[in-house]
């Protein structure tokens, strides 16, 4: 199989749904209207909400929502074979991701820009309210671990790419100062000095990997995983045009520039898919992801086919910045068939390895010496790359060297393999690096939300005590989990938590469609959901039976079971609303843009 037959079978599904079925969900269920007032125009005041250009909201909301989930989900899922992965990629993103992400959209601007938890407060209940703010936090937590140990497991004992990534820091730093004291408003102008020196960062890696500072910048897994939630730290606390605005920036032209880099590669190149349709380990038993491809296949994927954390994302900045409801449709819908085409190509690269070098790359030397299989092109493509490949499980290695492979075949560039491999490897921390300062920033947020319930002064983002207490205790709950965790057992709970939000999030937006008297159109939104939470919570016990207890892994069945019961609940109070209004004991909406907009605990989302 070619990979280019996969591209181009994706690309005309994708294209076909978002030009009839996102059409049918914008005219029939939504009935998006141009000539209602949408919050950024009505409430504009220059800093929160703001009429945007639709197509600059794309590029905003895109690089918001594709963060580690659509590059590593995708390649650890290919433990069952490209064949699986690739058509939840291609079903989920397009009847579930693209439908959840559209909806909540379109729920948080009928709601004056507000967060999913108070849409869930005006729809469904205070109950509803409260465990979704809880649930929110929760799977920040295990999100952000999960991120930093794919970066972990990349950097452990490589200066040059440790070099390369950690320089970005400053770089940003420089970038924020550049455009704030010396230029301006000079935004292009700092983005090419900004690009241009992490493209310098790359290229002098040998220079230090060979040099007196290599021990420094040669880091353990320990030690990787104490300073990555240092970073966090210093994010959340840094005022944001310092370092999370500039790496954010930055990063958005590296994912867009080197995944169109690496959509010409597979068609100049069109490697062959080395990976088998389907594996021996779609029955359980692999030794990347434990249990079956059903429903574990599922929650591995996860943002590449539907995230539960887009909906943060689509009740937060998005929703305030939307013009003109009619751009709902290409911002919500359009952004996230995007990121499963991202997810498509990062399949694409983990399997045009051979299938033996993949599970080299992606279990400990241990676990791979029981399955069997004798390495074919790894030793030659560690040479290539100056570095020891194999043992390096998370995903983010394989990645960048099936990305790193096919860059290399352009063109006879094959001798520039190390430059192309630690180029992806930045290209990918980058993406991790900026979830993990703006995820821990409104971690902090939320916890000063959900602690001012108790002490009301926690909730002044000027009280500088608060702000730096509840920085260090949300980056110690999920550098807890990083340093005591590994990709087996953190992703899969990551998966669980990010799909039970994303449930959540649909069986709010069913109650929100009710509301609006669109039952007949609640199946685009029940469907999914129903998929979904039954998927998930199956896999979120097997995780906890077969996975957790027996390795005592007790604070992971706890996390995994306190977030199950509290989306069970959420769910059963929104069945209770959906038989009260099907019962016509519960109102219609009528005008939703009256909502009050005085200030709510969910401020955090704006800031």
């Amino acid at each position: 199989m070619h990979a280019l037959v996969l591209v181009i079978i994706a690309a005309c599904v994708f294209v076909l749904a978002y030009r009839f079925y996102s059409a049918f969900i914008a005219a029939k269920v939504l009935a998006l209207d141009a000539n209602r007032q949408t919050p950024a125009v009505r409430l504009n005041d220059g800093r929160d909400y703001v009429p945007t250009n639709k197509w600059l909201i794309f590029g905003h909301h895109f690089a918001a929502i594709a963060g580690a989930g659509p590059l590593i989900g995708p390649v650890l899922a290919a433990q069952f074979g490209y064949l699986p992965g690739f058509l939840w990629i291609l079903i989920g993103g397009v009847l579930a991701g693209a439908v959840h992400d559209m909806v909540v959209l379109f729920a948080s601007v009928r709601h004056n820009g507000k967060s999913l938890a108070e849409v869930a407060k005006a729809q469904i209940g205070p109950v509803s309210y409260w465990l979704v703010l809880v649930a929110t936090l929760f799977l920040l937590i295990i999100v952000l671990a999960g991120a930093s140990i794919a970066v972990v497991n990349a950097l452990f004992n490589s200066p040059w790419g440790a070099f390369t990534v950690g320089v970005t820091i400053p770089i940003a730093i420089f970038i924020g100062a550049y455009l704030k004291w010396l230029r301006p408003g000079k935004i292009v102008e700092g983005s090419i000095i900004g690009v241009a020196l992490i493209i310098l960062a790359v290229v002098l890696g040998p220079v230090i990997k060979e040099s007196a500072l290599a021990p420094y910048f040669t880091l353990s897994k320990k030690e990787l995983s104490i300073l990555i939630p240092v970073y966090g730290f210093f994010a959340a606390v840094l005022p944001v045009w310092l370092l999370l605005v500039p790496r954010d920036y930055l990063s958005s032209y590296m994912k867009f520039g080197t995944m169109f880099l690496l959509a010409i590669g597979v068609i100049l190149v069109n490697p062959i898919i080395q990976m088998p349709a389907t594996t021996q380990f779609i029955a359980g038993g692999g030794p990347v992801i434990p249990g079956k491809v059903w429903p574990f296949m599922f929650i591995t994927i996860a943002c590449g086919a539907i995230s539960g954390f887009h909906s943060l994302v689509s009740s937060g900045t998005t929703p305030k910045m939307v013009e003109n409801e009619k751009d709902i449709r290409v911002i919500g819908y359009g952004a996230m068939l995007t990121e499963s085409f991202v997810a498509l190509m990062a399949l694409i690269a983990a399997t045009v390895l051979p299938t033996a070098d993949y599970f080299a790359i992606n279990s400990p030397p241990a676990v791979f010496q029981k399955l069997g299989m004798q390495v074919q092109d790894l030793p030659f493509l560690s040479a290539l790359v100056g570095e020891e490949l194999a043992g390096r499980p998370g995903g983010a290695v394989s990645l960048a060297v099936g990305m790193a492979d096919i860059f290399s075949r352009i063109g006879g560039l094959r001798h520039l393999m190390s430059y192309w491999y630690h180029f992806a490897i930045m290209f990918e921390a980058l993406f991790i690096l900026t979830l993990i300062d703006a995820g821990t920033r409104v971690g902090r947020y939320l916890m000063q939300e959900i602690g001012g319930a108790v002490y009301p002064k926690l909730r002044d983002y000027k009280w500088w005590p608060g702000v730096i207490a509840t920085s260090a205790i949300f980056t110690f709950c999920w550098g807890y989990l990083l340093y005591t965790g590994t990709i087996s057992t953190i992703w899969p709970l990551f998966g669980v938590n990010n799909q039970l939000l994303g449930g959540m999030a649909l069986a709010i937006a069913t109650t929100f469609l009710l509301r609006m008297g669109k039952a007949k159109y609640i199946w685009v939104t029940m469907i999914p959901m129903a998929f979904l939470l039954v998927t998930t919570i199956v896999a979120g016990y097997q995780n906890i039976v077969n996975n957790y207890l027996p390795k005592h892994n007790y604070l992971l069945a706890v996390l995994s079971a306190v977030m199950i019961v509290m989306v069970i609940l959420i769910v059963a109070d929104s069945v209770r609303v959906w038989i009260g209004i099907l019962n016509g004991k519960m109102p219609l909406i009528k005008e939703t843009e009256e909502t009050s907009m005085k200030e709510a605990p969910t401020r955090y989302l704006s800031e």
